[in-house]
């Protein structure tokens, strides 16, 4: 898209630009008053919202609270005592009689907390309950609860809706488990009460504050599950743990969710103080909410609509009058474009257009001695590098040959004295090349040669070595000076170091492919090659590398990626270094 508009003309660039800007402003303008309104909007419901579910929170709290109180209370009644004493000395005889005196209690429970269904009270010598709430006879109560009463540390569990299992009549409820109080301080260990709440008399409750039908009100468990299952089902919180996780993240807020449907909602929750296991989360839809909006962008979309049509018509004739001036420097900069720099911008005018003109020429002007300056450095640079690493390379066995000339002039050994000299002054000779960086493969091998016959003086009876070239025509092809002496080093110094027995030392120059391949084997004690390999393409190379990294340095300066040093070895076998380089 972007390519596609510098395509275009001036003139079409203008109108877009200016449609753009005009486009740009109103969209701002409504699209902020827009989301101005609706933050407004959607802040004010929230809080309205937290306000109402604090108060139905406090409400539940209150109804739970008087569920809680009223149970205790039958428990410290005197029907409740005396059935408590049977119990603690495991009296049986009298169950008939308690369960006929606790009749009152359990109808006096239901009238003062109408929400309480149910009361069911198990003991070791038999359980207690209303006879007009016909007990299931066939359900053990431990089987039911007994999950329940292994929770460490609990005196009163609330559980949210379920079927009611204690009793015939299947309908839904919210139970209370109670432990019973202590009497006379005497514990009860295996009593347990439980109070069922009717289910729908619970929803009543819940709902009865909503302020319309676009906002619901769900009683969670921490978990997700629902405490009070709505009359239809609209959202399975157990899927949305992310739901969940942020509904539990504190006592009371609020937060926007987009749930596994990809609806907006806006959220606020509370935790009941009676039962912390327990969230009321309010739900509304934010689409709901900001329904009302939608005249706003409807009225957005037409003014846009307008002023896009008057835009357009203003920027033909902005364009029209800008366009002419505008050409000749338009065209230079297409020309710029395909590197064309010996282009220069001509008017007669004075104006904006001119002065952009001419400084489009002194920026031409500048760009091409900047061209030309990083050029010529570029090209100093590279040869100062390359004359850089040649003097590393010279400096390897001077010391251990002058020191060589000097105790054999000592012993008295003139003829190997004077061979070692004009060795070593032809050496030097060879290798400055009258500072041309370029030799011939004669004088490489010529070059190579007498380093050899010095390190054969400097080091006796250490190695022998052979000098093998392929065509003698090939002795004509220039290359690279110095390639081979390091290579030789590099066998003399590490290969023969810890070696008893002769070194050899071979040398082959051949053709292939249009390559030139210099090849150095020798018998010594071998080497990593992937090691050294390693070391001599790294940018730190060990000192055993050092002579081969500078002429790797050499290779790629000289030929590029067109040039490459290769390693194999077997140790005291064969070690072998490979150079290719292309044949100038």
């Amino acid at each position: 898209m972007k390519l596609g508009f510098y395509k275009q003309s001036l003139k079409k660039r203008i109108q877009v630009l200016y449609i753009f800007l005009a486009i740009l402003c109103i969209s701002v303008t409504g699209v902020g008053s827009y989301l101005f309104a609706a933050r407004s909007i959607q802040g004010s419901a929230l809080e309205l919202k937290q306000g109402i579910l604090n108060k139905s929170v406090q409400v539940m709290d209150e109804h739970l609270r008087h569920i809680v109180v009223s149970s205790y209370s039958l428990m410290l009644g005197e029907s409740f005592g005396q059935a408590m004493k049977d119990v603690s000395s495991r009296n049986s005889s009298h169950y008939y009689q308690n369960l006929s005196l606790l009749q009152t209690s359990f109808d006096q429970l239901k009238l003062v907390e109408p929400l309480i269904d149910a009361t069911y009270l198990s003991t070791p010598i038999g359980d207690f309950y209303s006879t007009k709430d016909f007990p299931d006879r066939k359900t053990n109560f431990m089987e039911k609860y007994g999950s329940y009463l292994e929770r460490p540390g609990w005196n009163t569990l609330w559980l949210g809706a379920h079927q009611s299992e204690l009793f015939q009549s299947k309908g839904r409820v919210l139970s209370l488990l109670l432990k019973p109080t202590v009497i006379d301080n005497h514990n009860f260990p295996d009593v347990y009460m439980v109070v069922n709440m009717k289910e729908g008399a619970m929803r009543s409750i819940l709902e009865q504050d909503l302020m319309n039908n676009q906002v619901q009100l769900f009683l969670l468990q921490k978990d997700g599950s629902m405490v009070i299952r709505p009359e239809t089902q609209t959202y399975d919180f157990n899927t949305e743990q992310n739901f969940v996780s942020r509904s539990n993240a504190g006592a009371a807020g609020d937060f926007n969710y987009i749930n596994a449907k990809g609806e907006e909602l806006l959220v606020n929750y509370s935790t009941l103080s009676m039962n912390e296991d327990w969230v009321m989360v309010s739900i509304q839809s934010k689409a709901d909410l900001l329904k009302p909006l939608n005249q706003i962008r409807w009225l957005i979309f037409w003014i846009m609509l307008i002023c896009t049509l008057v835009a357009l018509a203003l920027s033909n004739l902005l364009a029209s009058a800008l366009l002419k001036p505008l050409n000749k420097l338009q065209r230079l900069m297409v020309e710029v474009e395909y590197n064309d720099l010996d282009v220069r911008f001509q008017s007669r005018y004075e104006d904006e257009v001119s002065a952009v003109g001419h400084k489009f020429n002194r920026m031409l002007d500048q760009i091409q001695v900047l061209i030309q300056e990083v050029r010529t450095s570029e090209q100093e640079k590279r040869k100062s590098e390359v004359k850089a690493l040649q003097a590393q390379v010279d400096p390897h066995f001077l010391y251990n040959t002058l020191n060589t000339i000097f105790w054999k002039s000592e012993n008295g050994e003139k003829s190997d004295v004077s061979e070692m000299i004009v060795a070593l002054s032809l050496l030097f000779r060879l290798g400055l090349n009258n500072g041309n960086d370029i030799t011939t493969l004669q004088q490489e091998v010529q070059h190579v040669r007498q380093y050899l016959q010095l390190q054969q003086k400097c080091y006796e009876n250490l190695f022998t070595y052979t000098i093998e070239v392929e065509d003698d025509a090939y002795l004509s092809v220039r290359m690279l000076k110095i390639l081979l002496q390091p290579l030789v080093e590099n066998s003399i110094l590490h290969g023969f170091r810890d070696k008893a027995e002769l070194g050899r030392i071979e040398i082959r120059i051949y053709r292939a492919a249009g390559f030139m391949i210099l090849r150095v084997t020798d018998n010594g004690c071998g080497m990593d090659a992937a090691q050294l390999a390693n070391a001599v393409n790294g940018t730190e190379a060990e000192r055993r590398g050092y002579a081969l990294s500078n002429l790797r340095s050499r290779l790629s300066l000289h030929y590029g990626e067109s040039a490459s040093i290769a390693f194999s070895s077997i140790p005291d076998i064969a070690t072998t270094v490979t150079v290719t380089i292309p044949i100038l």
